[in-house]
């Protein structure tokens, strides 16, 4: 196992009801905007638990936070706050609203260009303080001290992360998960086991409680993600689903191993260019990944075989095909496409999807190997 230092102060406050927690988690006295998207959290009784909870506190809102955060929208956020005396931030959403508000924190007191932010790695000094209400479980944002933002303009996502953006706490009513759309709930499956996967299936450190967590994260992920689509309102299934998609990104099993996250960064392109969701991009690449990589990642992906999958019939190289058509079995499964073509996306279209690589000089993997040429390789195995 490698050496690491790990916090993680985010305070969790789990279960049903537990919105109207909000005036006890928020200090007294702060003026605070509400953060959210594009408005459902007005018809299936969201926001109103949230306004419930905030009588008594001055308080504004901000909408429309893009499926994938736009620079442009988080800007015109920051200016709200900046002109309005805000203290406190509060995001109502999935990952892309609470990562919004993490960079709308950052972006506040920033001095200079915010977009350096992301473009530059320009460090953060301080943020505002921000709060969490978890409606879609998928990003473990409302646990992890990270976000990533688009910018239209310049066809770029991109990510930072610094601890000053860790939210104070988060609040995970899997009620509240009820009347996502089936579409979002699959996206929210897959992207968690993708997170687990991105910490996991590298190459050997003997971290064995790492190893066993994540192992036990990808069971439940895959197990009750199976289940969830035809019995949406069963609440044990969303409160697993719910905690172990947080599990999967807050830290805890990435310490003191080696990290991958090539199928992030190449997908980034693949949202920004041709709007393909986020999980959409992961369900399309890792498959490729896996293949690309096998020889480098031939120890773990045999290991994920048997702890998670039960594969252990055949030869190493017939037990690795199996694991990597399981997977993608699993996300045809979840009812997401897993190759290019059926996005109608071509050949001729991967030296663009690879262009940020080679500007941002990305080197991808846990070995550093995967540059624009190979993740050129990558991608044209998923077409």
């Amino acid at each position: 196992m490698n050496n690491f230092e790990f916090c993680n102060p985010v305070k969790v406050v789990f279960g049903k009801g537990t919105i109207a927690r909000l005036s006890a988690l928020i200090p007294e006295g702060l003026k605070v905007l509400v953060i959210y998207g594009g408005g459902s959290i007005k018809k299936n009784g969201i926001y109103e638990q949230v306004a419930d909870a905030l009588n008594g506190f001055q308080w504004l809102e901000f909408s429309g936070i893009e499926a994938n955060p736009h620079y442009e929208t988080c800007m015109q956020a920051v200016e709200l706050v900046r002109k309005e005396k805000i203290h406190f931030l509060l995001a109502v959403g999935g990952g892309s609203v609470i990562d919004a508000t993490k960079f709308i924190a950052a972006a506040v007191p920033f001095e200079g260009d915010p977009w350096d932010i992301l473009a530059k790695g320009s460090p953060v000094k301080e943020a505002m303080p921000l709060g969490a209400v978890l409606t879609l479980p998928a990003t473990g944002s409302e646990m992890n001290e990270r976000a990533v933002i688009s910018r239209v303009s310049e066809g770029k996502k991109l990510n930072f992360a610094t601890l000053f953006v860790f939210p104070k706490f988060a609040v995970m009513d899997p009620e509240a998960t009820y009347s996502l759309p089936a579409r979002q709930v699959a996206n929210g499956v897959v992207d968690s086991f993708i997170h687990v996967i991105e910490q996991y299936l590298t190459y050997p450190v003997n971290a064995n409680v790492q190893d066993a967590f994540a192992e036990s994260l990808m069971k439940i992920i895959v197990e009750e993600g199976r289940k969830v689509l035809s019995d949406p309102l069963n609440y044990d299934i969303r409160a697993n689903l719910m905690w172990a998609a947080t599990n999967a990104l807050n830290g805890w099993i990435g310490q003191g191993t080696p990290q991958d996250w090539s199928s992030h960064r190449i997908g980034y392109a693949l949202t920004a260019q041709f709007g393909l969701d986020h999980a959409e991009t992961l369900a399309v690449i890792l498959p490729g990944v896996m293949e690309y990589m096998r020889r480098e990642k031939r120890e773990k992906i045999l290991q994920l075989g048997v702890a998670v999958f039960n594969i252990t019939e055949g030869n190493p190289e017939e037990r690795m095909n199996k694991v990597i058509e399981t997977v993608e079995t699993f996300f045809r499964d979840m009812g997401l496409k897993t190759r290019l073509n059926e996005y109608e996306i071509k050949e001729s279209d991967l030296d663009k999807l690879v262009e940020p690589i080679a500007q941002m000089g990305w080197v991808l993997g846990e070995y550093g190997t995967i540059d624009a040429t190979v993740a050129r390789e990558i991608l044209r195995l998923r077409l």
